[in-house]
């Protein structure tokens, strides 16, 4: 059976953060609701302090440190969301932190964890470089590195947001949120599955990865952590190619499915949240409502999706909600080749036009593409209502006798 924390121990771990973290809303989704066939609430900890759940769990490991422990100050090593816990968790505690991130980390959240109070050292292209330097500073100095998911007390810290659940919904029947390195899941399992034990009961509870960054199915079969090479994914916060150990022994016990979505699935998930919902989250925060949409979960009682994190670059924002706008049909761009003689633009536009969709940018070249001497190129970008509107204008276009070519993000 698993190692995870007793009920009793997270309970104890709720009461100590209570003076540092907040009890985020659970509020329901109608669309979400009408999607699934089953009423679906989303846990926003998106509006948590540092935007994220991370906070919690390294909240409570400092919290956990003996006084010459502290004395010797803290290390991580992140690309975001535990950075900015490790920092604000230092600063509520008094402990000097020092945290590795490499140097394409967000702006917004460089600025945040600098502006905690922590020292931030930038180096590395990726994230590897930090975690080893974060390692080699804390044999050097002394100083205790907090991993950000494989430790007992990180895992016993994020299970306190399973206990808000339980609170604020003692019905709930499945719980879904994104799996990284599984310190959230096997946190939030074990507190709702003991707490259902106590009131004779059963929850559900199911976790998702990302398709590009997905070694839980792998792992659970094999039956012990696995590590597999992954891909780049927008949902960069769990991207993580192998479990951690004391999550993994906690997960193979009481997580009752995990399955994967894609990029697509995410970006649309976003968008729907953004338009339906009114918040801002990021992409590892929005995979569990990128599974239902994606109609990867059953179920038939009070559903519970954890929006993990809020924290997303305007710039990466701006840049997945037009991807997510064309992944749900409402934007394409196509080519069109057409001759060089007066009057071709206004005619699309027309036929664009009488198909009911709308012209957002048109750009045209005489040049380049392989095109004939008397040809020219123009590339138009519209927006449409979905993908069936998508082939009916497409459909128009061929109708009068031009060669739409479609082009992918």
């Amino acid at each position: 059976m698993s190692h995870g924390p007793e009920l009793s121990d997270i309970e104890h771990a709720a009461e100590s953060l209570a003076p540092h973290i907040g009890h985020t809303p659970l509020e329901p989704s109608q669309y979400l609701s009408d999607v699934l066939g089953a009423p679906v609430y989303l846990k926003m900890e998106n509006l948590q302090k540092t935007g994220s759940f991370k906070v919690r769990g390294a909240t409570y490991r400092l919290s956990r440190l003996t006084p010459e422990e502290r004395a010797r100050g803290v290390v991580a090593a992140s690309a975001g969301n535990h950075a900015q816990g490790v920092a604000l968790a230092a600063r509520e505690l008094g402990v000097a932190a020092t945290i590795f991130m490499p140097l394409g980390v967000p702006v917004p959240k460089l600025l945040s964890t600098r502006g905690y109070g922590a020292e931030v050292v930038l180096q590395g292209d990726t994230v590897e470089t930090p975690l080893r330097l974060a390692a080699e500073f804390a044999e050097r100095t002394g100083a205790v590195l907090i991993h950000p998911y494989d430790h007992i007390d990180v895992v016993t810290g994020q299970a306190t947001l399973g206990l808000e659940i339980f609170d604020d919904l003692p019905d709930v029947d499945t719980v879904i949120m994104g799996i990284g390195g599984g310190g959230l899941i096997a946190g939030v399992a074990s507190a709702l599955k003991q707490r259902a034990a106590v009131a004779g009961r059963t929850i559900r509870i199911i976790g998702v990865q990302a398709e590009n960054a997905s070694p839980y199915p792998q792992s659970l079969i094999a039956g012990e952590p696995v590590a597999v090479q992954t891909k780049p994914t927008i949902a960069d916060g769990i991207n993580v190619a192998r479990p951690g150990d004391v999550p993994f022994d906690i997960i193979k016990d009481l997580v009752d499915e995990v399955v994967t979505v894609t990029d697509d699935d995410i970006a649309r998930a976003l968008l729907v949240l953004l338009e339906r919902a009114k918040v801002v989250v990021e992409p590892a925060g929005a995979v569990g409502v990128a599974a239902i949409l994606a109609g990867k979960i059953r179920s038939t009682g009070k559903t519970v999706t954890v929006l993990s994190g809020g924290n997303i670059d305007p710039l990466l924002l701006q840049r997945i909600v037009a991807h997510g706008l064309a992944a749900s049909g409402r934007y394409m761009t196509i080519r069109i080749p057409l001759p060089d003689r007066p009057g071709q633009l206004v005619r699309i536009s027309e036929i664009i036009a009488n198909a009911g969709a709308n012209v957002v940018e048109v750009m045209h070249t005489r040049h380049g593409q392989g095109m004939q001497i008397n040809e020219v190129m123009i590339q138009i970008s519209v927006e449409t209502r979905g993908h069936e509107h998508q082939q009916v204008t497409l459909e128009a276009l061929r109708e009068d006798g031009y060669e739409p070519i479609l082009i992918d993000d």
